[in-house]
């Protein structure tokens, strides 16, 4: 429905990630940024928007890094990307049927909300119940039949390697 940061991606991919840590290990914001292939300075300003936001804990010090805050079927995926990029809706109406030379400007003769205003915000609605609908355990369930054996391997020697 709207375009997406690329943000989103990278907190999607690192919440996932997140996910598979075993009870009481974190992962650096470095290791994350290795993992995805990104810069640990770009993905750092993702993983605070996600702990301000409560999906993601961060724990300080020489041994810290970032875990999961709550189980992955209570994270939906409305959560991370709202973290990411607000909650403000993608449409705003600025009222343009207001505007031209030969339109009415008394507010009072438009007795409801511009029926254009009201489809959009009921798209909108649709894609974030969708949003909502769907949580990181179901990325979990998706990357556990999903992901070739290889790269499962991979993910798994990195994460046994990089956790703390």
């Amino acid at each position: 429905m709207r375009r997406l940061s690329d943000g989103v991606e990278a907190a999607l991919h690192c919440a996932l990630a997140l996910a598979f840590l075993p009870d009481g290990k974190v992962l650096a914001g470095k290791s994350l940024a290795e993992l995805h292939g990104v810069s640990e300075s770009y993905l750092l300003k993702h993983l605070r928007a996600l702990t301000a936001a409560g999906v993601i804990d961060a724990l300080p010090g020489p041994r810290g890094g970032y875990r999961l805050a709550r189980e992955p079927a209570s994270i939906t995926l409305l959560d991370i990307v709202e973290a990411i990029d607000g909650r403000e809706p993608a449409f705003v109406c600025r009222e343009l049927r207001r505007r031209g030379p030969r339109h009415a400007k008394d507010p009072c003769v438009y007795k409801t909300d511009c029926f254009i205003k009201s489809r959009m915000l009921a798209a909108e609605d649709a894609w974030r119940d969708a949003l909502r609908a769907q949580t990181l355990a179901d990325l979990v369930s998706d990357g556990e039949t999903l992901i070739s054996d290889h790269n499962k391997q991979a993910i798994a020697d990195f994460m046994m390697k990089s956790q703390r």
